[in-house]
């Protein structure tokens, strides 16, 4: 059995913690990462106190002999990857190297894209679409216009190739940052550490853990707030599909909790500063803005599911939470899923959000309150930080 963990708000629901507890009570071989990049930010707590905030290897690594594998999907930023592996050999990951594969298709990410992404956002001023500063929609964008000359994984190996992209890649960016030189040294180091493969290698049993979230995602998000990337399981089957595997069965796992926040610019029609509530592991910060917190948007969230295609359960993150509040409808719904692209759709969307009038009522029982409005099963409770604090049920018993 493979799963596929996905965020059915705007990202921060918990799929860290929920990938981790399924590395913790099944026998899963490898997390494979398949959207988003460097800017993830999935929390990690275990029960004897370590902690690590994951960006690009699995939420898993903490687990002994899970793998990770970085897909043709994500964007790889090197050094962002240096740093983050550092930190998990000091928690006793000593053999997170020897873990970890990765597509040689896989876009790079590099300090040139990093500071044309910054320089763009701050241009916006008051009107920025919301940004993690790490360089991820600068990449893609950049891939999109040259795709020939964009730097992959695997141009790495090859200096020549790998000086021409990356000069070309100054040039047209504009920008100043590092020597041309200074990051060739340090990507071959990189190309020289992991193992680059054509494709997921097929094994075991597989967690793919999503970045972001469904209402963020490029094509059925609300633009111009959305990310460079697709946040539904759409990427994660068509990998599934490409690898050979024994056992192609799967469970399709959104993950919730019981307020809806965003990080940063964007439309929030429940947000409630009155609520008081802020999250240790999601503090503002100049390039996403404020962490932002409002009461559970049952419209939003059946927004996503229909968008994602369903799912056969749901994670119900933050039980612990102190809110007996949900927004069960609008007066008036504006929100349609439709076929991807759409742009104008989209962008529709996200002006008639700036003036829904929510519909509340309270919660008495979480569990079957969003079961009820959602449509879906439970499958998961997450009543703290580690994976001891989760309570199966249904499907996930077995």
């Amino acid at each position: 059995m493979h799963y596929i963990v996905v965020d059915l708000g705007f990202g921060d629901c918990g799929k860290g913690t929920t990938v981790d507890y399924l590395c913790a009570t099944r026998d899963i071989e490898t997390v494979v990462r398949f959207n988003g990049g460097a800017q993830a930010a999935h929390t990690v707590v275990l029960a004897d106190g370590r902690k690590h905030t994951f960006a690009q290897f699995g939420s898993g690594s903490l687990r002994p002999g899970v793998r990770t594998h970085l897909s043709r999907f994500m964007v790889v930023d090197p050094l962002a990857l240096v740093t983050e592996a550092e930190h998990l050999i000091s928690l006793g990951a000593a053999d997170i190297w020897d873990r970890l594969t990765v597509d040689a298709s896989a876009l790079i990410a590099t300090p040139y894209h990093r500071l044309a992404n910054r320089s763009a956002e701050l241009a916006r001023g008051a009107d920025r679409h919301g940004s993690c500063g790490m360089g991820v929609g600068a990449t893609m964008e950049y891939a999109l216009a040259y795709p020939d000359d964009a730097l992959r994984a695997g141009d790495c190996v090859n200096v020549p190739v790998l000086r021409r992209k990356l000069a070309q890649t100054r040039a047209r960016l504009g920008v100043g940052g590092p020597s041309v030189e200074a990051c060739i040294s340090a990507f071959i180091g990189f190309a020289s550490t992991v193992r680059l493969v054509e494709r997921l290698p097929a094994g075991g049993a597989c967690i793919f853990e999503g970045a972001q979230g469904v209402l963020l995602d490029e094509w059925h998000g609300f633009h111009p707030y959305t990310t460079w990337s697709t946040a539904t399981f759409s990427n994660a089957l068509s990998l599934l599909d490409e690898g050979i595997f024994l056992d192609t069965s799967v469970t399709r796992l959104g993950v919730l909790r019981t307020v809806t926040t965003r990080h940063g610019a964007g439309p929030l029609p429940t947000e409630d500063p009155s609520l008081g509530i802020t999250d240790p592991n999601n503090p503002s910060n100049p390039w996403q803005g404020p962490f932002r917190v409002g009461t559970f948007d049952a419209p939003l969230h059946r927004y996503a599911l229909e968008a994602a295609g369903g799912v056969d359960g749901l994670v119900l993150t933050h039980l612990d939470l102190p809110v007996d509040r949900i927004c069960h409808s609008y007066r008036s719904n504006p929100l349609r899923a439709g076929a991807p692209g759409d742009l104008q759709r989209q962008s529709a969307m996200t002006r008639a959000l700036e003036t829904v009038e929510p519909q509340y009522a309270t919660v008495t029982d979480w569990v079957a309150t969003v079961e009820s409005e959602l449509g879906a099963e439970v499958v998961l409770e997450s009543w703290g930080p580690t994976s001891e604090d989760k309570k199966p049920s249904g499907r996930l018993t077995s």
